[in-house]
């Protein structure tokens, strides 16, 4: 398995538009940097590669990668349209979704209790999101919607009739099949020249036409996690996130 993460954006929402902080994945919390805590996370568990879509201040995001990570075990690539849109920083990632091998998916942004990640690369189910049933329910939130026990929506505008829905850390493992279909889906958006759009309509895209059970899910209601994209984040992150994760028990 490969992981593909999403590193290049500016993070406008939680520094401005016109920053030049750091990237949001070398924010740290006691002593390690949130790329570090995934580095460290993915090769505990046996991922092979962590391929990083890189552009805002890139040459901060590859030093600090390449102090943690094994030999061989980091490979970027530049997205030189990084303020574009994030789904052209998801079409630059072609090389490993047209690879024919299991893809990990993942937001570079988010503190979490390892025990998150590790239920999704555990999983049985070969095409997964995770999603959390405890969540404020507004319009930013990019939500997983279930009906009888199967998956029917995925994004932040909803369509479809659910009776179970929660909320999506960014984080979801692939098939080769099935990340060789997000790639068409993701270049047919960025041809039709809808860029600034999120990246996730192309998941949406995917799922839909796929047969039903084609995607599974793990729920990770409980465990601690929160994307970080605006100041309340942070300030969620320091104050009630990262004490979870010192108190978090592992299920197991």
């Amino acid at each position: 398995m490969k992981a593909l993460m999403l590193a290049a954006g500016i993070g406008g929402r939680l520094f401005g538009d016109d920053n030049n902080d750091i990237p949001k994945a070398l924010l740290t919390f006691e002593g390690q940097s949130l790329l570090q805590r995934h580095i460290e996370i993915l090769q505990a568990h046996g991922v092979e590669e962590l391929v990083m879509i890189v552009g805002h201040r890139k040459e901060l995001l590859i030093g600090e990668a390449l102090k943690f990570a094994r030999s061989g075990f980091i490979h970027w690539i530049e997205n030189p349209r990084y303020r574009e849109g994030p789904i052209l920083s998801l079409g630059c990632g072609e090389e490993v979704l047209r690879l024919g091998v299991d893809v990990l998916f993942m937001d570079a942004d988010v503190l979490y209790h390892p025990f998150l990640l590790e239920k999704l690369i555990l999983s049985p189910n070969k095409n997964c999101f995770i999603f959390d049933q405890e969540f404020q329910s507004d319009e930013d939130p990019v939500k997983l919607c279930l009906k009888n026990g199967v998956i029917v929506d995925f994004g932040k505008v909803i369509k479809e009739d659910f009776d179970t829905v929660g909320e999506w850390p960014g984080f979801m493992k692939m098939d080769g099949r099935v990340s060789g279909l997000l790639m068409d889906a993701v270049e047919e958006i960025i041809a039709s020249g809808e860029v600034k759009g999120t990246y996730e309509r192309a998941m949406t895209a995917v799922l839909k036409s796929e047969p039903p059970m084609t995607f599974g899910y793990e729920d990770v209601t409980g465990i601690p996690w929160v994307e970080i994209d605006y100041p309340s984040d942070l300030e969620q992150a320091i104050s009630s996130v990262i004490p979870r994760i010192g108190e978090f028990s592992n299920p197991r």
